[in-house]
């Protein structure tokens, strides 16, 4: 089989590929012209940079969400049962995702005329470093039952990055945005913008403009994504913004995003959360069982502050591994059975700063 015969049976299954996949009317009349200038390229009997890009393009077209939706899972007592078991506190916060699916429970069986500006909102987390901002995003696509995608936002430099690279140029791909909804296969998954505050200063503007189209609800039903070079709706999209504060964030931007501040935890907060939540996950992740490690009560309060304050649960976790890592290892050498920290030996389990 010559390379022509391989590329016309290419084009064939493009051709086959476009003829099932449901995509708007008007962009698969665009695709036949591109079918056709296709079929005339791989005639040339010659390699062509440009059949690869045209080729690339066709293949993006066919793989994205345009007609895919999950179900959303709408129960309040499911809803309150995953994040109670994933997160401590956080009531506000919670709230709020109750009163989202309490909405979207009685505007299911309205008639769709009624129903269209039934809109995802935008969220925005506000916290310290490791208050949990990240986490709560996953939990909020577990509570709904939607697909989940994460952008990095932190030392972003330039706005093409979201928006995508018009095929003009010889290095053009789509955007971020349209690579997460290709890889989670849905149009309305949870998306998470990680940092949005922590762009490059050089590229600042250009990137909020273009979060700004992203999270309007007047315009992310018609998002132009320079390298598709066609509308997709993104208004079902549940955008989840995270930033350490808003003093970075584009006033414009602040005006489309509902802020939800996630509060520093007090010692107290920690404890708990160290002993319901990370202290399990951490014995876990080590192969112990909760019978190989027992913690007086007495020693948590030097185990959540062994260095002075810290807003978030990041140096607990650590610290919590660091010591069902040191009790593993003395497992597996059989130095020990199990062990019963108290105020006399946690020195010995503490990490060392």
């Amino acid at each position: 089989m010559n390379s022509t015969t391989a590329q016309f049976e290419d084009i064939k299954l493009l051709e086959d590929k476009l003829k099932s996949a449901k995509i708007p009317l008007d962009l698969y009349q665009k695709t036949q012209v591109t079918i056709e200038r296709l079929t005339r390229l791989a005639k040339t009997s010659s390699y062509s940079q440009e059949y690869d890009l045209v080729t690339r393009y066709l293949e993006w077209i066919v793989s994205l969400p345009w007609d895919k939706k999950s179900d959303d899972i709408l129960s309040l007592d499911k809803a309150r049962q995953v994040l109670n078991a994933n997160h401590y506190g956080l009531d506000q916060i919670k709230e709020r995702i109750l009163e989202y699916i309490a909405v979207a429970m009685l505007k299911k069986d309205q008639p769709e005329s009624t129903s269209k500006n039934n809109k995802a909102p935008a969220l925005l987390l506000v916290g310290l470093v490791g208050t949990g901002k990240t986490t709560m995003a996953y939990s909020i696509a577990q509570t709904l039952g939607r697909q989940f995608g994460r952008i990095p936002m932190g030392g972003m430099g330039d706005a093409l990055q979201l928006r995508g690279r018009s095929r003009t140029f010889p290095d053009a791909e789509p955007g971020l945005i349209m690579k997460v909804l290709r890889r989670v296969g849905t149009k309305n998954p949870v998306i998470l913008l990680d940092e949005i505050d922590r762009v490059t200063e050089e590229a600042r503007a250009d990137i909020m403009g273009v979060l700004v189209e992203l999270l309007d609800p007047e315009q992310n039903s018609k998002f132009l994504d320079h390298f598709i070079d066609y509308p997709f709706d993104l208004s079902q999209v549940l955008f989840i913004a995270t930033a350490n504060n808003t003093a970075g964030i584009a006033t414009a931007v602040l005006d489309r995003l509902e802020l939800l501040e996630m509060p520093s935890y007090t010692d107290e907060q920690k404890t708990i959360i160290g002993k319901n939540y990370l202290l399990p996950r951490a014995l876990a992740a080590s192969g112990l069982s909760k019978e190989d490690l027992v913690l007086e009560e007495n020693i948590w309060h030097q185990i959540v502050r062994p260095l002075g304050f810290d807003a978030g649960m990041r140096t607990l976790d650590r610290t919590i591994n660091g010591i069902c890592r040191k009790i593993a290892k003395l497992k597996v050498e059989e130095k020990v059975e199990r062990v019963n920290i108290t105020g006399d030996n946690l020195k010995e389990f503490l990490p060392s700063w």
